[in-house]
């Protein structure tokens, strides 16, 4: 591995502190910090056994030894890549209709679950009734509670509910159920969107009591290429004011509020920023507005988190990605309030060999 001289961190010195510091602009690091919202199994399990050496345990249901060793795992990825916190969410289990099939990663053998965008669970009043909505009570938030007990001198804990209010209702209605229902029943979708916000609220008074919690920093994808997915007056009206309600509980905390969300937002990036309240903005496409414009024009607002665009950690060689990784890095790196890591996420699909390039870069 001699490729990734800085790799990994055989002394790691996570400064959770110092990261929230530098993300709220108190101070500009040296380097900037590492930011990741989801690393992908696939990725992380080789790095994990042939970097770092340490053994893969499957968590196995019910088993709590086995979990803890997963998650032990876990916790060692994210210290010896260099980050200053593990970032993990867990959600609810709001039932939704999927479709399974084989994930289309090469060298990958396994079933997936994309949402079934055409077939919801609730397309009535009668189905709002008979829906199975799930509790705090009944959740197993188990990884949380170890993984916060069980964090190195430093560390911090980045978490939030799995999926934000938007993902949830448009996964419950469909996203074809939703935009029709938003036109034929508008109260239903606020009754579900009220239900789905309460039962969040109630998740983040739990989350909020964990000591290592350093960030909240939920992901709910309201966007695409040229747009938001539904009318950005909607977003205002349904799902805005509950990203309000959780970053004022997270400030409330002193903690600060990041929002991930995919595709373009500019119609209510505003509306986040000023109403909502949020301290930080993750996921960036060059093809919609790169880190280094985005920063430019909000950086004196909220931190600009990652940047590294997917599709070059797809698709490019490792001399490219580091290349583009330095630029990022010189570019935003002196303005401040700015962590680097991929654009969106590490999926499957992602060359193991790209995720460590950027990281070492980032290291160096």
């Amino acid at each position: 591995m001699t490729r990734f001289p800085n790799l990994p961190l055989q002394t790691p010195q996570p400064d959770a502190q110092a990261f929230v510091r530098a993300m709220m602009g108190e101070v500009i690091p040296e380097r900037p910090p590492l930011v990741e919202y989801i690393v992908d199994p696939v990725v992380f399990r080789p790095i994990l056994t042939d970097l770092i050496g340490r053994e893969w345990v499957d968590p196995l249901p019910g088993d709590r030894a086995s979990q803890a060793a997963y998650w032990d795992n876990f916790i060692a990825f994210w210290q010896h890549m260099g980050y200053d916190f593990v970032r993990l969410e867990i959600g609810l289990g709001f039932p939704t209709k999927h479709v399974v099939g084989k994930d289309p990663s090469p060298g990958v053998d396994r079933d997936r679950a994309w949402v079934d965008q055409h077939h919801g669970t609730i397309a009535s009043w009668e189905d709002f009734e008979r829906y199975a909505w799930p509790s705090v009570e009944k959740a197993d938030l188990f990884p949380l509670e170890y993984v916060n007990a069980h964090l190195p001198e430093g560390m911090g804990l980045i978490s939030s509910h799995g999926g934000g209010v938007y993902e949830h209702i448009s996964a419950i209605f469909s996203y074809e159920g939703l935009c029709m229902m938003l036109y034929d029943d508008p109260d239903l979708v606020k009754a579900v969107t009220d239900r789905v916000g309460e039962l969040q609220t109630q998740y983040y008074e739990w989350l909020l009591d964990l000591d290592r919690l350093i960030v909240v920093f939920p992901g709910d994808d309201m966007g695409f290429r040229t747009g938001t997915l539904i009318a950005p007056d909607q977003l205002r009206r349904y799902t805005l004011p509950w990203h309000k309600r959780f970053a004022r509980m997270a400030h409330e905390k002193g903690l600060p509020y990041f929002v991930h969300s995919c595709g373009n937002l500019e119609a209510i990036m505003g509306d986040l920023m000023d109403e909502v309240g949020i301290d930080g903005k993750h996921s960036f496409e060059d093809a919609i507005k790169p880190a280094a414009q985005a920063q430019a024009e909000w950086g004196d607002r909220i931190a600009i988190l990652g940047g590294v665009d997917v599709d070059v950690l797809g698709r490019q060689d490792p001399d490219a990605v580091r290349a583009y990784v330095r630029t990022l890095i010189d570019t935003c790196g002196p303005r401040g309030r700015f962590a680097v890591g991929s654009g969106n996420s590490i999926p499957s699909y992602i060359p193991v060999e790209s995720y460590l390039t950027m990281v070492d870069e980032a290291n160096r």
